[in-house]
């Protein structure tokens, strides 16, 4: 029986975790990365301003953590996107199609009581690592 390895990401080049768990996990070729903050990586406090603010620093992470799982935001399967306010739907969306510009994944998008940190965003995702080709069903 072959083993799968189960591989902790780490970067220096994204916001540490504000808790016990990894940036991601890669599982076979699989990446599971956990819910990114709009945290700057220096100071590990939430950027200032609004939700805008916030899904830039989140997604600046979050392709970070991509990267340094031989990833990218080309490679993402799925994201799930929690809001503190619903009604930042509308900035976050216009944050988010400037990263994620074609092929979009799959996504869902909740408002939540709370974010760790009082964040107003949080995003996380599920993607792929090695070649990848995407192709349209018909």
């Amino acid at each position: 029986m072959t083993t799968l390895v189960r591989k902790l990401i780490s970067t220096a080049n994204a916001a540490k975790p504000v808790a016990p768990y990894n940036q991601a996990v890669v599982a076979d070729r699989t990446v599971y990365v956990s819910g990114c903050l709009g945290l700057d990586k220096t100071t590990m406090k939430l950027v200032p301003g609004g939700a805008t603010e916030q899904t830039e620093m989140a997604l600046q992470n979050l392709e970070a953590v991509l990267k340094a799982a031989d990833s990218g935001i080309d490679k993402v399967i799925k994201n799930t996107v929690f809001l503190k306010d619903l009604n930042d739907f509308g900035a976050v969306n216009d944050v988010y199609k400037r990263v994620f510009n074609k092929d979009f994944p799959a996504r869902s998008c909740f408002q939540v009581a709370k974010l760790p940190m009082d964040a107003l965003v949080e995003i996380e995702c599920i993607a792929m690592t090695g070649p990848v080709r995407t192709v349209q069903s018909e």
